[in-house]
């Protein structure tokens, strides 16, 4: 656990201290965490004490001594954080507001404690003079907020956001949903957020993780593990799935690291195909095959070396060649085109029960027809819709597209389809059908091209070839991907990025 004052920023770097994968709670199981700390026999106000000294660390480090400072107190525990908070930077010679929203002798519980040792100005969140301070400190709702701002609330986010102030967050900034990162209503820009205990998904699933800025995780005392078994989401980090990440033995030869088969498309529809195969190579893949239809045959051979090719004529001519057993991964979709052919091409593959990844064409032909993939997957299979496709393949499915959360959403789908689902996005989620879900948060916007998407099914495939479970394999392969295209930056195109996995992985593997 990172302690009192450890940045956490939204890309994690490859000398991460942590060990074990980083649990992110939702409000429930943050209450729960809570609970079970108290219940253990630490006071509920010992906790609200290092949760407001924790924040008064990093407010002293944002505000210079004796600037102003405006705290926006909520009607709850939060607001009570704030309350200490205040207490503290008053001891130390800050000029202290304490804006209230509601009632001083309303206020109940450990909050009504850290009230009641507040001496210094308080006002009401109407008239907290936020244009005035040098910090604004949100305190006014956390984790259990469960509608939209309105009334005095919102009119405070509003102004606080006018004022071009920085503002310091408590657990996270109000009006954000803790578990989707939706905004409910309007939400506190924040410069800088302090949460306690484990980072919450509303701070890293968009657009929630642009609101939060950077984020300061403190340990105060509570365990975010209390019921290990039930913790099923987690940040995306090589803590996730390293010690699974495929190795190579002196021993070893190219077959025991498995053999991976890229469809291609058509005679013009071929660099997809071609992208996702060299990215399967690169990533340690033994032996890579692009199976062509005849008219491109010419057009990839053209192209490739290393990779092998075979032809291809629909879905009987990749019937034939998965007599060879040795194909042990199959990559369908990128650029193989939108057609009852590729819809057939998906049959014969699940049938032949090989690791499979499904991207691009292989999703959109079954647009709203997802009922014919659920639960056909007797094999470990991963699919990687964008949102675009995420929306076409589930036409229909009211229960898996209307949840506000993108990470609900992606759990439902794996359920359903039985698949790992890889949501893409600048917030990409991993979900598993055994539950389990991550977020990941180390993208670039510099792989906003092109191609990157064939890539990360070539990645995600080899991995899988070299006999790496499923759901890991799409969380390293996301993640590697990711620090790919961090690692060429500016100028990226899809071609680059395959060329980049061989320095993540020294760097991973050494």
């Amino acid at each position: 656990m990172c302690r009192i004052g450890d940045l956490r920023r939204s890309k994690l770097s490859l000398k991460d201290p942590m060990t074990r994968p980083e649990p992110l709670l939702s409000a429930h199981q943050m209450r729960e965490a809570d609970a079970a700390a108290i219940a253990a026999g630490t006071p509920g106000f010992a906790l609200m004490r290092r949760a407001g000294q924790a924040v008064a660390d990093v407010a002293a480090r944002m505000a210079a001594p004796g600037s102003r400072v405006v705290v926006a107190a909520g009607p709850g525990n939060n607001g009570g954080d704030g309350f200490v908070v205040a207490t503290l930077l008053a001891a130390q010679g800050y000029p202290v507001t304490v804006a209230l929203l509601g009632e001083r002798d309303r206020l109940k519980g450990d909050a009504a404690l850290a009230a009641a040792e507040w001496t210094g100005e308080t006002t009401s969140l109407a008239d907290a003079p936020f244009e005035k301070a040098d910090l604004i400190l949100d305190a006014m709702f956390g984790t259990g907020l469960v509608r939209d701002l309105e009334g005095k609330a919102r009119q405070a986010v509003e102004r606080i956001n006018a004022s071009g102030r920085p503002v310091l967050a408590v657990d996270l900034p109000s009006g954000l949903d803790s578990d989707s990162g939706a905004v409910r209503g309007v939400a506190v820009l924040a410069e800088r957020t302090v949460t306690f205990a484990a980072r919450k998904p509303g701070l890293l699933l968009l657009p929630g993780r642009h609101y939060c800025g950077e984020v300061v995780l403190a340990d105060i005392g509570i365990d975010p593990r209390p019921g290990a078994a039930r913790i099923n989401t987690f940040a995306n980090s090589p803590s996730l799935w390293s010690k699974f990440l495929p190795r190579p033995e002196a021993s070893g030869h190219k077959y025991d690291r498995g053999h991976t088969l890229v469809v291609s498309g058509g005679a013009t529809r071929t660099g997809a195909a071609r992208l996702a195969a060299r990215a399967a190579l690169r990533i340690g893949s033994g032996l890579v095959t692009v199976a062509s239809p005849p008219e491109a045959l010419g057009v990839n051979a053209a192209h490739l070396t290393a990779v092998m090719l075979r032809g291809c004529d629909g879905p009987e001519g990749l019937h034939a060649i998965l007599a060879d057993e040795r194909f042990n991964t199959l990559i369908l979709g990128p650029a193989l085109g939108v057609h009852a052919g590729t819809r057939a091409m998906v049959t014969v593959a699940v049938h032949a029960r090989r690791n499979l990844v499904l991207d691009a064409d292989a999703l959109t032909s079954f647009e709203g027809l997802a009922s014919e993939l659920h639960g056909v997957f007797a094999a470990p299979t991963v699919l990687t819709p964008h949102s675009g496709e995420f929306v076409r393949l589930f036409k229909g499915h009211a229960d898996l597209l209307d949840p506000p959360s993108k990470l609900e959403r992606a759990r439902r789908a794996a359920a359903y389809t039985g698949a790992v689902v890889v949501f893409k996005g600048a917030d990409t989620v991993i979900a598993a059908p055994d539950g389990r879900a991550a977020i990941n948060e180390n993208g670039t916007a510099y792989l906003a091209t092109a191609g990157t998407g064939d890539t990360l099914c070539g990645i995600v495939g080899g991995l899988m070839a070299q006999h790496m479970p499923a759901f890991e394999a799409a969380c390293a392969g996301v993640w590697i991907h990711a620090e790919a295209g961090v690692a060429f930056g500016p100028g990226l195109i899809s071609e680059d990025l395959a060329e980049m996995v061989p320095g993540v992985l020294r760097r991973l593997l050494s």
